[in-house]
């Protein structure tokens, strides 16, 4: 292949529920939103356990549906697979998947607890595979902004912070059972669920944690079967979850993950404070940073002290070139910005970052919030 010819990449998405059709956006669009795209891509193949719900995906660009899962793997002009089933299919999916060659791309969490993360990542070690998680809040240019002020010093020696990601979805006691309900196919509750995210946010921005404490609560203890069903089913998973986390550079904060926060829509903030400044960032106002460097003068009358809102908007660096970046951004935009680090990664042959790997870490930090809350001590890290 010359220099100036483009790689096609085939695409196979196992799972096409509601993550499986924002991945799909995603690959469809890389392509309008960078210029040059570091590859064409293609999608071929789309695999669920029901035969309608993988014929959806024909209506959106896929060549073939199927219902069973080795019909992606054994398609070699399928080169990447999204994996974006539910938690419990993930091990053995993504294991199967980097064995066959297959480059992968990992919807949250990455596994139903530790053991099985460690042997995902031991496995893709033994092959060429480019993986990835879908951890795409990494992909906020608020968030790479503050990635670069926390490297270059901004804040000084970080004391404290405090990170909290909010839903109200399963307030109501007569939603019924899914399987993000379900011990056995989720692996846990609201940590999983949200934790997930700002937990490597966490990672992101601050590194890693020595230490955790954690309490957790299930408010609605038993759910419908079904929708207007009278027979109910026992609730084994987190509604909320409280986190205190030591880290390693002496931070300490706290990460707070809720599914039944009344009001609530997709909050996730962080405040990050430190000797010379501090940072601060909330999801549903995600076109500004605000920064408080306090090395500036506070006289006369206050002088220039106080929190800057710094307009990150869509400022993505190049090749982006859609949408504009005074174009206000949204949440689908963050995932095409993940979805195109993957690629270009795989075009060039380097794992980046976040990989399975830190999503294995992420993993962690959930288990040892689950052994903490159970036993309502602090665990230390890592776990053995």
């Amino acid at each position: 292949m010359s220099k100036t010819e483009t790689r096609e990449l085939g695409i196979g998405v196992v799972g096409y529920g509601f993550i499986g059709r924002v991945h799909t956006f995603g690959y469809a669009n890389v392509a309008l939103f960078y210029d040059p795209s570091p590859a064409r891509i293609k999608l071929v193949g789309v695999c669920t356990a029901h035969r309608e719900t993988a014929e959806k995906g024909l209506e959106h660009g896929y060549q073939f549906a199927t219902t069973d899962y080795r019909k992606l793997l054994d398609r070699k002009d399928i080169h990447i697979i999204s994996c974006c089933t539910p938690n419990y299919l993930h091990k053995d999916e993504l294991i199967q998947a980097v064995e066959a060659g297959k480059h992968v791309y990992c919807d949250k969490p990455l596994a139903m607890d530790l053991e099985e993360a460690r042997e995902i990542v031991e496995a893709a070690k033994g092959t060429k595979a480019i993986h990835q998680m879908t951890f795409e809040y990494r992909f906020i240019p608020a968030m790479m902004r503050a990635k670069q002020l926390v490297e270059e010093g901004f804040l000084g020696d970080v004391f404290s912070f405090r990170a909290e990601y909010l839903h109200s979805g399963y307030i109501d006691p007569d939603r019924p059972m899914s399987w993000r309900l379900d011990r056995k196919q989720g692996g846990g509750g609201a940590l999983f669920d949200l934790g997930s995210h700002v937990l490597d946010l966490v990672r992101f921005l601050l590194g890693e944690a020595k230490s955790v404490y954690t309490v957790t609560e299930t408010f609605t203890k038993e759910r419908p079967m079904a929708k207007g069903s009278k027979e109910k089913a026992k609730v084994e998973v987190d509604d909320l979850a409280v986190m205190m986390l030591r880290m390693e550079n002496g931070a300490m904060g706290t990460v707070e993950v809720s599914r039944v926060a009344t009001g609530t829509n997709n909050d996730l903030r962080i405040q990050i404070y430190g000797r010379r400044g501090a940072i601060t960032f909330d999801l549903m106002d995600p076109n500004w940073l605000y920064a408080y460097d306090n090395r500036d003068p506070g006289e006369p009358i206050g002088g220039f002290k106080g929190f800057k809102r710094i307009e990150t908007v869509q400022r993505y660096p190049a090749p982006s070139v859609l949408a504009p970046p005074k174009i206000e951004i949204g949440w689908l935009r963050y995932h095409i910005a993940s979805q195109y680090d993957f690629i270009r990664n795989v075009v060039s042959g380097k794992v980046g970052h976040p990989n399975l790997e830190d999503g294995m870490k992420v993993q962690e930090l959930m288990e040892a919030g689950y052994k903490s809350a159970k036993s309502g001590k602090w665990v230390e890290l890592p776990l053995r």
